[in-house]
């Protein structure tokens, strides 16, 4: 099931683009994170994957309440990869990664889980 998530994932994030601004807290994420090592981000990257996992689990039961969904969608999941896992992955892989891709790839994902759940986002 993970598999399936992450091949939809890629496979969006790979035929669509747009282009964001970097917000505060990517900018904060990625000055405190700027020292990690090349272990330390491979941890933070395995942990943060696993909850970003667990939310895409929430957010794929059909027994999650659509408030706890909204939170998870709204707000828990773009925070977490925005502050550890984009982090983490600019820092093990520069090289296929940027900051706008990466915040596009959370938009697909969002976009998508938005029209999927029928669920809109205040203050975004």
């Amino acid at each position: 099931m993970k598999k399936l998530k992450i091949l939809f994932f890629i496979f969006f994030a790979t035929f669509l683009t747009a282009c964001q601004q970097p917000n505060d807290e990517v900018a904060a994420a990625e000055s405190q994170n700027a020292d990690l090592t090349t272990e330390q981000a491979t941890q933070q990257f395995e942990q943060s994957d696993a909850q970003i996992s667990q939310y895409l689990d929430v957010l794929d039961a059909p027994s999650t309440s659509i408030k706890e969904k909204t939170q998870v969608l709204c707000h828990d999941y773009p925070h977490e990869y925005k502050t550890n896992y984009m982090p983490a992955m600019l820092k093990l892989a520069a090289q296929d990664y940027t900051q706008d891709k990466m915040l596009n790839d959370l938009k697909i994902a969002q976009d998508y889980y938005k029209e999927k759940l029928k669920i809109e986002c205040s203050a975004e």
